[in-house]
């Protein structure tokens, strides 16, 4: 399985698709509603009841929209990983480990906060890569910013992924005061706008701030869910060692991209401590960042044992939480 997603296939989204309908079927089986945490922002509440009618009628809907918006960011995430040849070869791994990553734990298997979140996260990360050379930086620096304070309208704790924007600039690029300041601007922008609105029509006073909070995010797992945290675990310490083992041989753009996600591992895992809750969906945030890593561990390994293994082993995981057990 692992070979044809390593091949450089020109119908390979086509095989990510066939391989998504696979491995999210038991969304389709299983349709579990969203609920609605105290983190989440006003734009996801709009969202849900903007789907509550049509969900009545049509309970399926919810698993669609999140299997559309999880196939998107496999192969968006893809993408960028092949634009930026952060693998010596052109391949599909990297959509091929965000699928199955996103397989392992039912509670990623509907619509959240943040599972939409990760749409516009990847897309910062693809631009925040592309900086570098970018003839333009201040208006990509402004809607790296916008996009971002707009994240904040979903789930307020990635308020924590500004840390991301402002570190990744300084990755990106020299450092020019300008371009920090236009990066701000297009962060708070969202949130202006957003003011105003409630005081031109007098709503100021029924809007009340989520506020910011840091404590210890509740894991309440099975053996299945341990199991996959070891191996997710083993992929990236895998992923981890070959990248390092390559990383001199890479051109400095490609090395500052993995320095982004290294950064985004770091800040992703801060977020589920801000605001914390019961709810295990919030840990899908470290999917993208983790994703390459295991894309790594798939390719590299001269012994096509390991891969092989580790895949099949995740893919056994799956099965037993997305058909047996709950």
């Amino acid at each position: 399985m692992t070979g044809i997603f390593k091949a450089n296939n020109p119908s390979g989204n086509a095989i990510l698709f066939v391989y998504a309908l696979l491995l999210k079927l038991p969304m389709f089986l299983h349709i579990h509603p969203p609920q609605a945490q105290p983190q989440d922002g006003i734009l996801y509440k709009l969202l849900l009841q903007y789907l509550y009618t049509p969900a009545i009628a049509i309970p399926a809907i919810y698993s669609s929209v999140t299997f559309i918006l999880l196939f998107i960011q496999a192969i968006s995430l893809n993408k960028i990983m092949n634009n930026q040849r952060m693998i010596k070869q052109v391949n599909n791994l990297t959509g091929m480990s965000f699928l199955l990553i996103t397989s392992l734990f039912s509670e990623w298997f509907s619509l959240s906060a943040p599972l939409i979140v990760n749409t516009f996260l990847i897309w910062i990360f693809g631009r925040l890569c592309t900086l570098y050379n970018n003839p333009n930086p201040k208006a990509a620096i402004f809607n790296i910013g916008l996009v971002a304070g707009l994240c904040t309208f979903f789930y307020f704790p990635s308020v924590a992924f500004i840390l991301l924007i402002m570190v990744g600039i300084i990755i990106a690029r020299p450092f020019r005061l300008q371009e920090w300041i236009t990066g701000l601007a297009g962060i708070v922008t969202p949130a202006y706008i957003f003011a105003s609105w409630l005081f031109i029509f007098g709503r100021w006073k029924t809007f009340h701030f989520p506020g910011l909070s840091i404590s210890y995010p509740h894991f309440f797992g099975n053996k299945w869910a341990y199991a996959a945290l070891c191996l997710l675990g083993i992929s990236t310490a895998a992923g981890i060692y070959f990248v390092n083992n390559n990383f001199t041989r890479q051109v400095v753009q490609t090395r500052k991209s993995w320095q982004l996600l290294f950064l985004y591992i770091a800040v992703a895992a801060i977020v589920p401590f801000i605001n914390a809750g019961l709810n295990f969906s919030y840990w899908i945030l470290l999917v993208v960042p983790l994703s390459p890593f295991a894309a790594a561990a798939f390719f590299y390994p001269k012994k096509k044992i390991f891969a092989l293994l580790l895949h099949w082993v995740m893919f056994g995981i799956y099965v037993a939480v997305g058909f047996f057990f709950k």
